[in-house]
């Protein structure tokens, strides 16, 4: 089994005429993965025995017509956490850590019949932009094994770009589903910040953290996000904003809505076969009837400080829980309490953790604060006005979603500040709390290319209207990389 020639709507009309039973799509769906697994590294564990148990269990009371995801398989990103099953965040520290709950995201899942066939690899504890920080394995790029995925998020846009699964979760803080949507061809969104439940979520920074789908299709795509979007009482930071049907309005139209195309996003640094696939998108926008304004983020240019500052700073104080005392790791033949401390986590956490740590409490700091963190915060208000102000006269804004295809895995692994500069397009999005989509808009030397799309807060509706336009009016999405099948 593999996804490329199906979409959620034909899967659940063979589901519900019992044209296919929920197990016979679970084990084909295992099957395929773990054929590609070897290949890609997209998993770090596969549920098996839960997986078809829970597909047994669908296909004994019947697939529900108008449950669109009923019997559906779906990955999930290994820093959410999932009851009895084994949830690492991709470190050494939670190398065996089992979950006594589900994250809300995961309840809702459960709740409307989708199976959870697995978890996928990420950057350690969400911090890189490659899935190379992982304790446990590097993901591969199913359209060249020889470079990165994008991540934190590589696991989970790696099985859907590889047709394993038909959806999959991520979490985005800086562009953690956008930039790995990107790097592997696939719709990925990040919903607005509050729009879905954190609770359950492995903290990263909680400022910043959403998350959101992976899926083939902008239809997909939506139909996801209906499911696990929401208010939570467990969250004091979601939403009680009322929940859309983002499937609906759906209907392939722009015509009269006004496109900005900050120029600040095709300035130096970006490809140029990314920057030609902007502006052919700009191009499709026009021909589809929208009008398209070249705008400026000024502050755009500060993103990338201001954002490791922040995320940092509330990195380093969301980890000060994994200390080798309560849960997760802990260091053999201490001789003290102390010892403890600084053994476990000088054992269980990666470089970059470490790194990230050491900024964020540094910038925390007595003396430091003012100077690093209280700034970073002004600029992060800047930043939001900015973009109020274009959205003042626009529906909107484009551009790409990362400055370059994918590169090559150990390529900038060794350079945190060049590995750093791959978020530049993507962090002012989540330092404004804004919504924004990554989905494919052609390539540059065999390599898929994302365009880019941030709506208002809350205008996930709009997201969802311009990407399915676009994706209508072109034929990006129908490609498919060699590991899954010929092209």
């Amino acid at each position: 089994m593999n996804y490329f020639d199906t979409d959620l709507t034909t899967l659940h009309e063979k589901l519900v005429n019992k044209e296919l039973t929920a197990e016979q799509l679970t084990r084909e769906t295992l099957a395929k993965i773990k054929a590609d697994n070897e290949a890609i590294n997209a998993y770090i564990t596969i549920d098996d025995d839960v997986a078809i148990e829970a597909a047994k269990a669908i296909d004994a009371k019947g697939i529900n017509p108008d449950n669109l995801w009923a019997g559906i398989p779906v990955a999930v990103k290994d820093n959410i956490v999932t009851k009895g099953l084994r949830t690492t965040a991709a470190s050494k520290i939670l190398e065996n850590f089992n979950p006594i709950y589900d994250a809300t995201v995961i309840e809702k899942l459960r709740a409307n019949d989708v199976i959870v066939i697995g978890k996928t690899n990420l950057d350690e504890f969400a911090m890189g932009g490659s899935t190379e920080t992982s304790y446990f394995k590097t993901t591969h790029n199913p359209w060249n094994l020889t470079k990165v995925p994008g991540g934190s998020s590589g696991g989970s846009a790696a099985t859907v770009s590889a047709g394993g699964v038909l959806a999959a979760l991520g979490t985005d803080t800086g562009g953690s589903i956008r930039q790995p949507a990107s790097f592997t061809g696939v719709v990925g969104v990040k919903p607005t910040y509050g729009r879905v439940s954190r609770w359950g979520i492995i903290a990263f920074g909680s400022s910043l953290d959403q998350v959101g789908p992976f899926t083939r299709t902008v239809k997909d795509n939506a139909a996801l996000l209906n499911l696990i979007a929401g208010h939570d009482e467990h969250d004091m930071t979601s939403s009680d904003k009322k929940v859309p049907d983002f499937t609906a309005g759906l209907d392939g139209s722009v015509k009269g809505m006004r496109v900005a195309l900050p120029k600040e996003y095709l300035g130096e640094g970006v490809d140029e076969n990314v920057k030609k696939a902007v502006l052919d998108a700009a191009n499709t926008f026009k021909e589809l009837g929208a009008t398209v304004d070249e705008v400026s983020l000024p502050h755009s240019k500060y993103g990338i400080a201001a954002y490791y500052i922040i995320s940092s700073s509330e990195a380093s104080s969301n980890l000060q829980r994994f200390d080798g005392i309560r849960y997760g790791f802990r260091a053999k033949d201490v001789k003290n309490l102390e010892d403890v401390y600084v053994r476990s986590r000088s054992e269980g956490f990666g470089d970059e953790v470490k790194r990230r740590i050491m900024l964020g409490t540094y910038s925390l700091s007595a003396g430091f604060y003012d100077a690093y963190f209280r700034k970073a915060a002004e600029v992060r208000t800047m930043m939001i006005n900015d973009f109020k102000k274009v959205f003042e006269n626009h529906d909107f804004i484009i551009g790409p979603t990362a400055p370059t295809p994918a590169f090559g895995i150990g390529e900038d692994s060794s350079d945190p500040k060049k590995m750093y500069m791959n978020d530049v397009l993507t962090v002012p999005v989540n330092m404004a709390g804004l919504p924004g989509m990554s989905l494919p808009a052609g390539f540059s030397n065999g390599l898929p290319v994302g365009l880019q799309i941030i709506a208002k807060p809350f205008d996930e509706q709009t997201l969802y209207k311009a990407g399915y336009a676009f994706e209508q009016a072109t034929d990006f999405h129908s490609k498919t990389p060699k590991i899954g099948g010929d092209k």
